[in-house]
């Protein structure tokens, strides 16, 4: 690794000569797809054997099998192409079921230079055990490919499953019908073939034209059921290049990312390394988790310039990043942007990590705040500005920190509008109002598969009684504060929690109170606030599996007072629920409607379920009640209430009564 880190910095020497005697001009020349930026560093001497992907495994050495230049990636891609196009014809689908690595790397540019439709999804367990098969249906019912693409070894367990005695008869039909591809047949073993096959070097370009539809991307789900959305090849490039001006990337800057590559801003990493012509580091979101320590060695060891990050992954980074138990020393001084994606962005978390890795090299004006959605390719944009800010005087809003810079007319927001619009009236709101977030850029996605009438509501949205042009409904939350303009990302339009008093909030402010009020039992970034019959309700994720009767009970009674304090919201209902319970996103966000949905279908893994005030029967599809009974509580401000106790292990559950001038009856307890 140290000896790939010095022939990274011998070969950015290399560029820094190449840009001051040729004239490098990142701008320049801009190409329609982003594969032709490949063909184009591919067939430049001073880029040929420069790295443009890295893969590395947690403890495993580098080597040449490892580490893709950009000749041999041009070249594996163009010979992914040809063998495509044996079996199938430009314009086909293609499911692509690769784990993460440079084969889906070199897989996903192949289907562009092919002029195939792709879908980059994460492959299921191919046992098919554990309910971990439905986005694999949803995608093959919806996109209906010809054909998958995988590893030979993971078809082979296809085979395996198709011919068991399988109950599933639907996912088999689906599997038996598709013609599948192994990724070692379509790269090409022997150098001479591979040659033969490429042709000129500056053969016409036959693979995706900026108007085709070039990618079926997901929606990460956080709001609803994932949906696909249809990117062109030109948007993508599009969004690329804006963000690759955005943060100023170019030649010398080295990206290292752990995110998923199949979707979003993993899959974008992806492209923005080809348009800027710089060098990506890639790991395993498995590998960040398992140790994430790894993510701060790696910018360490390769002198990373760029990293885009989770918000929720700072404070997991600052808990667990084990800064003084590794043996290899961090250093962040290289560098220049921090990218946080994923709102909200709060303050306080963003300024924790900075103060702790102050002391590590981190230069505070690294931090750019960044907001993006699938339905826009993914960027939209930024609030970082190169050597202008810095966090200490970055402005803030409720906590939170900024995601754009509306007033400043830079050239990446030239062809790029955003607006915040009233959802009711669709009425642009003044600037200190929140409302919808209307993006409006040629990065914009070409709508949803098979769903017009949603495509049209999303896509082609217009401001009320006012000519122009169509807007994308991002379905989240902003506001637009200060002299500057800067937008402030909330939330989600439909996560957002309805008072009685007409008032609204965002959930994620209920969840941090919550966790806040017992951090040391609670796990952070694994709560969900949502409403069921005009009551909130929090489910929260325990950090071990409690079985102390008074414990958990103060823990429901704490985050009731600390949402109460905090954030001067009623809870209604406090569930416990073990680690791993609610649902979440691959890119790690909080799926509130799935855990609504396994609360009320009684799937949720309960350790305790305490229900505060008057509850009537809107309750009862919660689960089998075995029993309830009532009794007054004093929480603090004198007041009493009927209050119900679930006490669940696995599958059991065990309701309780309790006063709080009494013990619990010694007869419940025996059941524990």
């Amino acid at each position: 690794m140290q000896a790939l880190g010095k022939t990274t910095q011998t070969q950015n020497r290399k560029h820094t000569t190449m840009m001051n005697y040729e004239n490098y001009d990142p701008s320049y020349p801009d190409q329609p797809v982003v594969d032709l930026y490949l063909q184009v560093w591919a067939n430049l001497p001073a880029f040929r054997s420069k790295p443009a992907f890295v893969w590395v495994e947690d403890c495993s050495a580098i080597d040449a099998k490892s580490t893709l230049t950009y000749a041999q990636l041009n070249d594996s891609v163009q010979c992914i192409a040809s063998q495509l196009l044996i079996p199938l014809q430009r314009g086909d689908t293609v499911v692509i079921l690769c784990s993460p690595g440079l084969e889906l790397v070199e897989t996903i540019f192949g289907c562009q230079r092919a002029g195939l439709l792709s879908v980059p999804i994460s492959p299921p367990d191919p046992s098919f055990t554990n309910q971990n098969f439905h986005h694999l249906i949803r995608a093959l019912s919806q996109t209906k490919p010809k054909a998958a693409i995988a590893h030979p070894t993971y078809i082979t367990s296809i085979n395996h499953y198709i011919s068991s005695s399988s109950s599933n008869k639907k996912l088999v039909h689906m599997l038996q019908s598709l013609h599948w591809i192994s990724t070692v047949d379509i790269k090409a073993k022997d150098r001479k073939l591979q040659q033969s096959q490429l042709g000129p070097k500056f053969s016409p370009y036959k693979g995706c034209r900026a108007e085709d539809v070039y990618l079926v991307q997901y929606t990460s789900g956080a709001t609803g059921i994932p949906k696909p959305v249809l990117v062109t090849a030109g948007s993508a490039a599009h969004n690329v290049r804006t963000a690759r001006k955005a943060y100023d990337l170019h030649p010398n800057s080295v990206i290292v990312s752990w995110l998923p590559q199949y979707h979003d801003c993993g899959l974008m990493f992806l492209l923005l390394t080809i348009v800027s012509g710089a060098t990506s580091v890639l790991t395993s979101p498995t590998a960040f988790v398992n140790r994430p320590r790894l993510w701060l060695e790696l910018i360490t060891q390769f002198r990373a310039t760029c990293t885009p990050v989770p918000s929720f992954a700072l404070p997991l980074v600052v808990k667990r990043g084990g800064i003084d138990k590794g043996t290899s020393p961090i250093n962040l001084w290289s560098l220049q942007n921090l990218l946080i994606i994923n709102e909200p962005i709060y303050r306080d978390a963003v300024e924790q990590f900075v103060n702790v890795f102050r002391t590590f090299g981190l230069n505070p004006s690294s931090i750019s705040p960044s907001y993006g959605l699938a339905e826009n390719c993914t960027f939209v944009s930024t609030a970082w500005r190169a050597c202008s800010n810095d966090v200490p005087n970055m402005p803030s809003y409720n906590k939170l920190l900024p995601s754009a810079r509306l007033g400043e007319n830079d050239d990446e927001l030239v062809d790029m509008d955003i607006i915040v619009v009233n959802e009711e009236t669709h009425e642009a709101v003044e600037d200190g109002i929140e409302g919808e977030i209307w993006v409006s850029s040629p990065s914009n996605a070409s709508g949803y598969l098979a769903h017009p009438t949603m495509t049209r509501e999303v896509y082609y949205a217009r401001l009320k009684n006012k000519v122009s042009r169509c807007f994308l409904r991002t379905g989240d939350r902003g506001v637009v504060k200060g002299d500057e303009r800067y937008l402030f990302v909330m939330g989600r339009c439909a996560d957002v929690i309805k008072r009685k008093n007409h008032e609204e909030i965002h959930p994620h402010y209920i969840e941090t109170a919550a966790h806040n009020s017992s951090p040391g039992f609670l796990r952070a970034g694994c709560s969900a606030a949502f409403e069921i019959s005009n009551t909130v309700v929090v489910v929260v994720e325990m950090q071990r599996s409690e079985k102390e009767i008074g414990v958990l009970r103060k823990i429901c009674e704490g985050v009731r007072k600390g949402v109460a304090e905090e954030e001067r919201v009623e809870v209604g209902m406090v569930v416990l629920v073990i680690s791993g319970s609610v649902p979440k996103t691959t890119s790690g966000k909080i799926q509130r409607w799935a855990a609504k949905d396994k609360l009320i279908g009684g799937k949720m893994s309960v350790l305790m379920e305490m229900r505060f005030g008057d509850y009537g029967d809107s309750f009862s599809s919660f689960g089998t009640i075995i029993g309830e009974s009532e009794g007054k509580v004093d929480y603090g401000g004198g007041r009493g209430g009927k209050t119900k106790v679930v006490v669940g292990e696995e599958r059991e559950d065990i309701f309780l009564s309790f006063s709080s001038n009494g013990p619990l009856r010694p007869s419940l307890l025996s059941f524990l």
